[in-house]
């Protein structure tokens, strides 16, 4: 008979260090591209939400439309969505970041006009007494208070976009998803599981570090602060 290879990637084992350090430029490639097209799209939909949440606070008739569809938008399907934006970005890293913009203002908007429904009328009145013109009512007052919502809506919009990002493997750009579609294609076990274990580990790693920034920047909502 002959003897088993002693090289676990010439066996295809589910784990293996061998795989972690032959691949370790390919698999920070990876994680980089990963990181660069979460971190786009979160932050474009944070500023497209922002002021369509403050148009729906403003406008009440503005809030029905705009949550609808947002939605509407939530509810297609990924590739669907990819498809459906193709003949715009073509076959290129816009088009995951344009799809991954459109999924994250569903879960951004509705937190972020959330939070602005919920900062008491007193406080509202109680500012204006003093001299605040809208601009800086909602500045240094609405916004403020709205972010514990608001965070909510971001952390759970970068966990789902880091998760999404791995659908644009099908166009080439879904970092660690080109990783795991290819391993899956291959049946590459220590390539499918290594890159879906980072995915794991990226998403968990974006939700405690805007948590966080969410500790720091609402004292407030602390125990000590009340």
């Amino acid at each position: 008979m002959t003897a088993p290879p002693d090289d676990c990637l010439a066996r295809n084992e589910w784990i293996c260090g061998a795989y972690l350090t032959t691949r370790r430029h390919i698999l920070l490639d990876a994680v980089l591209q990963h990181l660069r097209l979460t971190g786009l799209a979160v932050l474009i939909g944070l500023a497209l939400a922002v002021p369509l949440a403050v148009l729906a606070r403003r406008w009440g008739w503005a809030a029905g439309p705009v949550l609808g569809v947002t939605t509407i938008l939530y509810t297609i399907p990924s590739l669907a969505m990819f498809s459906l934006l193709l003949p715009l970005y073509g076959l290129s890293a816009t088009l995951v970041v344009a799809g991954l913009v459109l999924y994250s203002l569903t879960l951004l908007v509705r937190n972020i006009l959330a939070g602005l429904r919920a900062v008491p009328e007193e406080t509202r009145q109680a500012a204006r007494g003093m001299g605040y013109g809208p601009v800086r009512l909602l500045l240094a007052v609405e916004l403020p208070l709205a972010l514990p919502a608001a965070m909510a809506g971001l952390r759970i919009a970068a966990v789902s976009a880091v998760s999404l990002v791995t659908v644009g493997a099908i166009v080439g750009f879904g970092g660690l998803g080109n990783l795991i579609y290819t391993g899956m294609n291959t049946y590459f076990k220590a390539q499918v599981l290594t890159a879906s274990v980072l995915c794991v580990l990226i998403a968990v790693a974006a939700d405690l570090l805007l948590l966080g920034v969410q500790h720091l920047i609402t004292p407030w909502t602390r125990d000590g602060g009340r």
